[in-house]
């Protein structure tokens, strides 16, 4: 991260938080869409949405050189999201496996 020569850590973290805060203000994908897309160059979205597939890579267990075949991301990248899947903040885990409740019939539905 650059550093801000006149911000200080307590201002970089409210920032942070009010960022946070606006996200959760969103309600669809087409309205975190738009905001990503204002907030982020291409190039942002693209990085953070490759880390997101590889995520989904690794927990099929596929083997790093597979997932750079079927994704083009680096072994470096993979590596490094393999590494925060496993030792990180419990993000990664935490909306995939939110991702997986939602994707999954609730309890007797056919």
């Amino acid at each position: 991260m650059k550093p801000h020569q006149d911000v200080s850590p307590r201002q970089e973290a409210r920032a942070e938080r009010n960022l946070y805060q606006a996200m959760l203000t969103l309600r669809t994908v087409d309205e975190f869409r738009a905001f990503f897309r204002d907030l982020c160059t291409p190039a942002e979205i693209e990085a953070m949405s490759d880390r997101w597939a590889v995520v989904e890579w690794l927990e099929r267990g596929a083997p790093y050189r597979e997932i750079h075949k079927h994704t083009g991301v680096s072994l470096t990248t993979i590596s490094r999201v393999a590494r925060y899947v496993g030792d990180g903040n419990g993000g990664y885990e935490l909306a995939s496996s939110r991702l997986d409740g939602a994707r999954t019939p609730a309890h007797g539905a056919r």
